[in-house]
């Protein structure tokens, strides 16, 4: 399993517009976001982006989006990312998006998961997911954690990026 090189950018989205590629008219979107120093990028929104939760985003919400650090990005500005994953913030749940090892610790030493038996390990499409799923991308879904170094945490959804 190959790890996904994520890479992040919060802020607010100021614009939703469609974007034309193709044959796939209406089916993509370029979603405009802006952090607190004034910056922006924008995400090209595909049928493969995933959406934690499956929430609908509008113009004025706080999200986070994911991108492959690693794939080539054309040279414009505001610079321009195909997102892999949206998350829209919620005061409710934290999520991380990354490599875990064989120990459950993500690719940046950040957060440990200890799974129980109340954790959904699941794939994109909502299935379960029946295997342990270290050395994969995960998308965490959580409410607390530790503030150990890693911290620490028992998440209530691992989503396996296969």
């Amino acid at each position: 399993m190959n790890a996904v090189n994520f890479f992040s950018f919060s802020g607010t989205v100021i614009a939703i517009e469609d974007f034309m590629a193709g044959n796939g008219e209406g089916c993509q979107q370029l979603m405009s976001v802006q952090n607190e120093q004034g910056e922006v990028v924008n995400f090209v929104i595909t049928p493969m982006t995933y959406f934690v939760d499956h929430a609908m985003v509008l113009i004025g919400d706080r999200v986070t989006g994911y991108y492959d650090g690693d794939a080539p990005a054309i040279l414009i500005y505001p610079p321009q990312y195909q997102a892999l994953v949206i998350v829209k913030e919620s005061p409710y749940q934290n999520v991380k998006v990354g490599y875990f090892d064989n120990q459950l610790v993500s690719s940046d030493g950040e957060l440990m998961l200890n799974l129980s038996p109340y954790t959904a390990i699941i794939l994109r499409n909502g299935q379960p997911f029946t295997r342990y799923p270290a050395n994969r991308n995960l998308i965490v879904i959580y409410s607390s954690s530790t503030r150990s170094i890693p911290a620490q945490t028992t998440p209530s959804a691992v989503i396996v990026w296969c």
